[in-house]
Parts: structure tokens; sequence; C-alpha cells
């Protein structure tokens, strides 16, 4: 029996309304790494992944980067494409230390910020008013910022008692925080070495014991960005421009002014990030010193699905792996690698659960199978590579090749990960201690991967990088 042509379109079934995280989900996860962290040092035997001068240095090497991504945020959730970020930063850095050497810490944060205002104002008048290309305008600023500051840094510490074309003089500390009762308590505890209790009790220790204050105000900054952002009229409104601001502009929205001041506050937070290079990481501005963080803090920021949870959090996997290079490099990074490989593998089963029951089986097969060959081979290479660990290396790429006859596209994401996680299992179990130069490309790598990985859950602001019009609504 045939269905009448009544002329009408059928109702489109509405998306599938996304489960809001809780915000105790978070936690369960930070406890989650420090429990694989805690096993991993004890499988690998390297005892510096959480030490409290570990997670110290960690939130050192994160917040610039943090900063950064921030800025990026409230700039593009508005419809502006920020890659001046690095740009912004450098006038930070020299903003932050000419202020703080000629009237004091605190102004010199103020400084910074200013200075990296004027960026996000150049930036601001390029995009919005004149309709420049938001990347030729971003690489335009990190260009002139660049010698602009050079410029400055020559006519101004040249003379100065510690200070020369190149560097300011050394710069005031600001204040840092230490409650030492409880600092000598948890370092008691710490070192006592209980599983998980005292992993704990590390990160506990890091934020209770020379605390720069200006971590605790990039943190601050976390979620008063959140808030601001999205649960407030304004941050509505500023949202609205970079998904449409053609509807924004017929609800009364003045989509210009809001994108104007979203770069504003954009460039004030990468300047103060530059602050914090300056004055807390290395008390003193250095020619080159924001070493391209801008960028990674763009990074960042897309990692973590230009939201302030996500930009943190892909901060601090940078900022970690940048640690771990620097303290115990070798021995640290090598057991990382084991956690990626273990971390694929299981990323990779959970793909294949929404697969067929016959994907799973066989997914699970590969692993199973690869993993012993993966530690024989390792072997194998560690002591001399010979036929027979040619005959090793074909069995193991033909475990996972099972994995390429399966014919649904979910699963080719779980096919490359089974990939990686066993070649990094390789790695591991094939050197006893990873190269130098290789400890200093670890954050960049593990940054590419995550990102290659997650990219298929981003979504970036509708209307993010063009150039809009006043009146354009009509």
């Amino acid at each position: 029996m045939s269905v009448p042509d009544t002329g009408i379109a059928p109702i489109a079934a509405p998306p599938p309304v996304r489960r809001r995280i809780p915000m105790w989900w978070w936690a369960v996860v930070l406890l989650g790494v420090l429990a694989l962290l805690s096993l991993l040092e004890v499988i690998t035997d390297a005892n510096d992944l959480t030490s409290s001068g570990t997670i110290r240095a960690t939130l050192i090497a994160t917040t610039p980067i943090l900063l950064a991504a921030l800025g990026g945020l409230w700039s593009e959730r508005a419809g502006v494409v920020n890659i001046g970020l690095e740009g912004m930063m450098i006038l930070g850095t020299f903003g932050a230390a000419w202020w703080a050497y000629e009237y004091g810490a605190w102004v010199g944060v103020v400084g910074a910020i200013i200075f990296g205002a004027l960026g996000g104002l150049l930036h601001a008048i390029a995009t919005v008013i004149f309709g420049v290309d938001h990347i030729v305008s971003g690489v335009a600023i990190n260009i002139i910022a660049l010698g602009a500051t050079q410029y400055l840094a020559a006519i101004t510490f040249t003379g100065l008692k510690g200070g020369g074309p190149t560097q300011s003089p050394p710069l005031p500390d600001l204040p840092a925080l230490t409650i030492e009762p409880l600092a000598d308590a948890l370092g008691d505890l710490e070192d006592q070495n209980i599983f998980l209790v005292s992993e704990i009790a590390a990160v506990l220790r890091a934020l209770v014991n020379d605390l720069s204050i200006m971590v605790v105000i990039a943190l601050l900054l976390v979620f008063v960005t959140w808030f601001l952002l999205w649960r407030t009229p304004f941050g509505l409104r500023l949202r609205s421009c970079g998904e449409s601001p053609v509807a924004a502009e017929t609800l009364g929205v003045n989509v210009l002014r809001y994108k104007f001041v979203a770069v504003l506050i954009s460039g004030g937070l990468a300047g103060l990030g530059g602050c914090f290079l300056a004055m807390v990481a290395s008390s003193s501005y250095r020619d080159g010193q924001t070493g391209n963080r801008g960028y990674i803090g763009l990074a960042a920021m897309i990692f973590g699905n230009w939201r302030p949870g996500g930009a943190l959090a892909g901060s601090g996997l940078f900022g970690y792996t940048e640690t771990l290079g620097l303290r115990q490099g070798g021995s640290s990074v090598h057991a990382l690698l084991l956690a990626i490989a273990a971390i694929a593998l299981a990323f990779a089963m959970w793909q294949l659960r929404k697969a067929n029951r016959v994907a799973l089986i066989g997914g699970g097969a590969a692993i199973v199978v690869g993993l012993p060959l993966t530690y024989v081979l390792g072997d194998a290479l560690k002591e001399g590579f010979d036929g027979e660990g040619w005959v090793l290396l074909g069995l193991l790429v033909a475990a996972t090749v099972v994995l390429v006859l399966l014919r649904r596209h979910e699963q080719f994401a779980a096919v490359l990960l089974v990939l990686v996680g066993l070649a990094f299992g390789l790695l591991y179990f094939s050197i006893d201690e990873v190269p130098g130069d290789f400890t200093r490309m670890t954050p960049y790598l593990v940054t590419l991967l995550v990102l290659a990985f997650a990219a298929q859950r981003l979504r970036m602001p509708a209307a993010d990088g063009q150039i809009y019009r006043k009146g354009t609504a009509g």
C-alpha cells in the first residue's frame, strides 16, 4: 500500500543531545592519571614521574601556554583567528620587564597586560575594522612585535647594570604561596612511597610549597573565562558573534564591538603569559624568550575543543612532557613510551567496541598476539637484528593486518591506534634509555599524536576566521 504524498516535508529527527560532563568526572580522570603514573613508576623504576618537583616544574611550564590558550579562546569564540598570540606574548615580556624594573613587580604585570592588549588592538583594527585576512594580520603582528621589542630593549636596557641589548637587568620577584607545616607533612608522606597516596601528596605539596601567585591567577582565569563565556549574557552574545554574526546582529548585538573587546582581552591574556616568562620563569627579559609558546598555546586551545577546561588539559599535557624531558630526561621519557603504547591499545579496543563482534574479536586477537611478539622483537633488536627478528617483525605486522581486512570505516582509526601502540611498545623494549635529542622532541610528538586522534571530535566556532561587515544582516 503506497503512502499518499501530502506535499509536506517530513520533520527531521532532532540531533542527539550531548550530555554535559559533570565536574566531579574531572577529579576522577585526574585520579586515574595519577594511578596510571604510579603503576608506571612501579613497572619501569622511573621515580620522578610524579614527584613534587616534577609537578612544580610542570606548573611553571604549563602556565604561559595556558594563558596564551585562553587568549586564543576569547578571540576565536568571537570569530577572530588570533595567530598573533606569539607576538602579543613577546610584547608582554618587554612590557613586564620595562615597567617592573622602573616601578615594581605588580606594575610590571599591568604593563605586560597593556602591551599585549596593544598587540590585540592592532589585530582588532586590521581584522574587525578593515577586514584584513586574520592569518595575514597575525603573522604581521608576530614580525612587528619581534622587531619592535628588539629595538626597544636595545635603547632601554643598554647601559643598565646587568642589562644589555638582548636582556634586561634582574627583575623584582612576585609573591609565592607557601604553607610550611602542610608542605612538610605532605613531603614526609611523599617520601614514604605509598602507592597512589604518595603521588597525591606530591601533587598537593606542589600546590602549597613555593607556588607563584601567577600560577594561582592563571588557574583562576580558567574558571573566570568559563563563567563569563558560558554563564553570563555577555558571554552568550560574544559566542554568538563567533557562531553566526548575522543572526546576532538581527537580535541587536553590536557584533563589531564584541569582536573588538574579545581580541583586546585575548592580547591582554597573551601579554600576561609573556609576563610569567619574564618575571617568574627566568626573572629577566631575554630576546627570544617566548620560544614559540604562543603557537603551542593555539594548539592547546584546539586540543581543548575551544573550551577553558580543555585548554588547561592541553597546556598541562605539553608542560608535563616538556618537564619530563628536562628532568631525568632519558629514563622518564622511556617510561612514557610504555604508557603511550598501553593507552593507544586501550583506545583501539574502545574504538572497536563500536564495530561488530567479529571486529572486536579480531582486534583483541591482534593485540594479544602482538604484545608478546613486540616484547620478543624488542629483545631481538637490542641484542642484534637477524633473520629470526625479521620473521617476528612479519608476524607482528600480520597481527594488525587482520584489522585492515575488516570493511567498516570505524575500524580504520583502531587499526592506526594498534600500529601506534605496538610501535611504541617495540621502541620501549628495544632501548634502555631515550636519546637526548628525542627527549626534546617529546612534547611536540605527544601533542601531535593527541591532536591527530582527537581531531574527529573537535568543533570550531562556525564563523571563526570569516570576514564580517556591519550591516550584512540587512
